[in-house]
């Protein structure tokens, strides 16, 4: 990192982000009323207390107590550093990191090393497939399999010549050089301390990130060795499951991007961009991950699995679409589309075409892949059966959290299958959901405040209503009613509505980010924050939080005055006191009984 993160970046990061995407894709979550819940992923438990709030954007345990941002959770859940969190998150967002100073951060700039050498790694070979003696190899079986030098060339291609150094020979001249190869995984350390090159007389593909760095390599062997494709290994800069060859090309090269193909090879991204398909992408090796669809769903409302007809394809295709239903909503679309056996994408539009391949007929939509999948075998006949398939389906259905129209659907199509009534279903599937979660209700803790009025909490009662609901700050009669009060600590209410009121978007999750380098002081917030989530979502209204800060507010004002008429002591003759202490003396006394009024 070239400099400090600006906080005013971080505010708006996270106002783009939303938290329950970002944990969901780790750990999968239910709606439970305002929030979502999931057991706890840093402590074990058996009943959720884990709360995901999308308002705040914050989560809190109410087991362990771990809370934060979605900042916080990158960082504990997958072991980040604070500047790796904010740029996991800052590409997920498509934003570029601005940055404060000219200093420069170790950890970036070692990264910044690993990028530039997997350019070269990346040039290198791209070289060798224009000039090696043993290329032609290679540029032949591009040509026999239709594909031109021009998207060769935009895919940057290349060739991985025989032999265990050339890589190591141009590149690995000291020991540090080497070491820097290994850690990208483009060369690998053998058992006697040596090294030799990862790819070896391969076709190669470079692998790019949403924001075009190289990042890792693909290659595919042309004779008979194994395995057929080889990837890079994970690295400081490269992420499998993150990841999707050709999403770099297919948004340099669209500008809108209605659908996305999902397919399985390099091959078959570089056979269908050779067609005019542009819009193809493969997950390297890996089934598609909850980041893949997320990243996906970010760019694009549909998404088109497309696998070969075996087993290996049907395995992948299901848990594309286990993967895909956390992150649903009702503008979302997901389909499968299975090619005859024998046939993969690439093959597929070679022998029929591009119109054949686009063909809509070919894609089954997630509802019915679901049915099909899960009705295997069962004579939906049988009562016994028709049971066996609503209990199997409506977990599935259950994971379905933000996408209520579809829901509905999937319910009527499973009553239609099993005969079981939809109102039933509905039941069913709300009881499945429950957590058994309870929450305390606003009003009893408003009506608990009374037992103890000293200043601190009052003040301590206003912050946490204000972090729950920092749209107060911006009530135009505030910053006069906090001037007029003077306990210890309104110093600090003071500056968090001032921030709120620069960032009038901001949410919990902005006001903790903003001290962050304020350990104490974060900590102390992140205390205070889970205290009022337990308000209970049924019982609690946007009036009745706005009228329990302003009832602090008031007691603080009060607690003001009566410090400040203590000070007069028992007056016995007024004659005793100055014009100016007469004038401040009933100027308090008419404020005093001006909040009786405004309290009854």
């Amino acid at each position: 990192m070239a400099g400090r993160i600006p906080q005013h970046f971080i505010d708006e990061l996270l106002a783009r982000i939303d938290i329950v995407d970002i944990i969901d894709a780790y750990v999968p979550l239910k709606k439970a009323g305002r929030n979502h819940q999931a057991c706890c992923p840093f402590h074990d438990e058996k009943t959720p207390s884990f709360t995901v709030s999308q308002p705040k954007q914050f989560y809190h345990c109410f087991g362990c107590g771990a809370n934060g941002t979605a900042i916080s959770f990158l960082m504990e859940y997958l072991h980040m550093g604070f500047i790796e969190a904010i740029e996991d998150l800052a590409s997920r967002a498509g934003l570029e990191i601005p940055r404060d100073t000219v200093q420069t951060s170790n950890t970036n700039n070692q990264s910044s090393e690993l990028y530039e050498l997997m350019e070269i790694v990346t040039g290198y070979y791209s070289k060798q497939l224009r000039n090696h003696p043993q290329a032609e190899t290679v540029i032949t079986y591009l040509k026999n399999r239709g594909i031109s030098g021009e998207i060769a060339a935009e895919y940057e291609l290349g060739f991985a010549p025989p032999g265990w150094d050339n890589l190591l020979s141009e590149l690995g001249g000291s020991d540090e050089s080497q070491k820097r190869l290994l850690k990208i995984g483009a060369i690998i350390e053998n058992d006697r301390g040596g090294y030799y090159d990862r790819f070896r007389d391969r076709l190669t593909f470079p692998i790019r990130d949403q924001r075009g760095r190289a990042i890792g390599m693909g290659g595919r062997v042309l004779g008979d060795d194994k395995p057929k494709y080889l990837n890079s290994p994970e690295t400081p800069i490269f992420h499998k499951g993150r990841e999707l060859y050709g999403l770099f090309q297919a948004r340099k090269t669209l500008k809108e991007v209605d659908s996305l193909f999902v397919v399985e090879g390099y091959m078959d991204v570089i056979a269908l961009a050779q067609f005019g398909i542009r819009n193809a992408v493969a997950s390297l090796g890996t089934a598609a991950t909850p980041e893949h669809m997320e990243k996906m769903f970010r760019i694009t409302n549909k998404i088109v699995f497309c696998f070969d007809g075996d087993e290996a394809g049907n395995k992948a295709a299901w848990r594309g679409l286990e993967n895909s239903l956390p992150l649903l909503k009702d503008d979302k679309q997901v389909y499968f589309m299975f090619l005859p056996a024998g046939e993969d994408p690439d093959t597929f539009v070679q022998n029929k075409g591009k119109e054949a391949f686009l063909d809509a007929n070919l894609q089954t939509p997630l509802s019915e892949y679901l049915f099909d999948y899960l009705g295997k075998g069962m004579n939906l006949e049988s009562l016994e059966d028709q049971a066996s398939m609503a209990k199997v389906t409506l977990p599935y259905v259950g994971k379905l959290s933000t996408a209520p129209a579809l829901t509905s659907g999937l319910l009527r199509k499973l009553s239609g299958i099993t005969r079981i009534p939809a109102e039933e279903l509905t039941q069913q599937l709300r009881e499945y959901k429950t957590t058994g979660t309870t929450n305390i209700p606003l009003r009893r803790i408003r009506n608990t405040t009374g037992k103890n009025d000293g200043q601190q909490s009052q003040l301590t009662e206003a912050i946490k209503l204000l972090l729950r609901k920092p749209e107060l700050a911006l009530v135009d009669s505030l910053n006069e009613r906090l001037s007029e009060i003077e306990v210890k600590g309104i110093e600090f209410l003071i500056e968090i509505v001032n921030y709120i009121q620069s960032n009038p978007k901001t949410t919990l999750a902005g006001i903790t980010e903003n001290y962050r380098d304020r350990e104490k002081v974060r900590n102390r917030l992140i205390e205070l924050a889970p205290t009022e989530s337990k308000y209970g979502d049924a019982d609690f209204s946007d009036e009745s939080i706005r009228d329990s800060f302003f009832d602090s507010i008031t007691r603080l004002k009060e607690i003001t005055i009566d410090a400040k008429l203590r000070e007069f002591g028992n007056i016995s003759n007024m004659d005793d006191l100055t014009e100016d202490k007469k004038q401040e003396w009933r100027l308090l006394l008419k404020a005093k009984k001006e909040l009786k009024l405004e309290k009854t």
